[in-house]
């Protein structure tokens, strides 16, 4: 009787071990998958914990949803192939600034290409043709300046 004893206990704390209350225990698994962007105001300042959400495909409520890590990285695993969109929203010292990044995922869900606003991929030249406009515009107006001074003078009774 004392054999069948011990032998109950020790086969119900090895059922023990096994029983559902082992479900609530947290899995994980580490995989070399998925995409990444980075999100900067400069290549030195990154839009670190910038709010963030991600659409798929005809996706009407975001995939995803969250802030940037410290480094300013996105990173999402589609579940499909498409056109998957990134909306950031960051905040600096200067106010609020958003982007809008497209990603192109292929049947592999791997990223196919993605797309920069025009001037995101431009910025030198709209930079410098917007110096070159305001330069003109300076000279335009101390030139009108200096014309209507001369003309003032001219045309005062003095020099009659």
């Amino acid at each position: 009787m004392k054999h069948l004893l011990l032998v109950i206990v020790i086969v119900g704390i090895i059922a023990g071990f096994h029983s559902p209350a082992m479900a609530h225990s947290v899995h994980y698994q580490v995989e070399n998958n998925g995409i990444s962007a980075r999100i900067f105001y400069s290549p030195e300042e990154p839009a670190g914990y910038s709010a963030y959400e991600i659409f798929g495909p005809g996706d009407k409520i975001p995939h995803q949803k969250g802030r940037t890590d410290k480094n300013g990285f996105v990173s999402f695993l589609p579940d499909r192939k498409g056109k998957w969109v990134i909306n950031v929203y960051g905040e600096s010292e200067h106010g609020m600034h958003g982007a809008q990044i497209k990603v192109d995922v292929n049947e592999n869900l791997f990223m196919e290409s993605f797309k920069k606003p025009l001037v995101a991929r431009h910025t030198k030249a709209f930079v410098g043709i917007s110096l070159l406009l305001a330069l003109f515009g300076v000279w335009a107006l101390t030139r009108g300046w200096k014309k209507g001074k001369t003309d003032q003078r001219s045309d005062s009774p003095d020099n009659s």
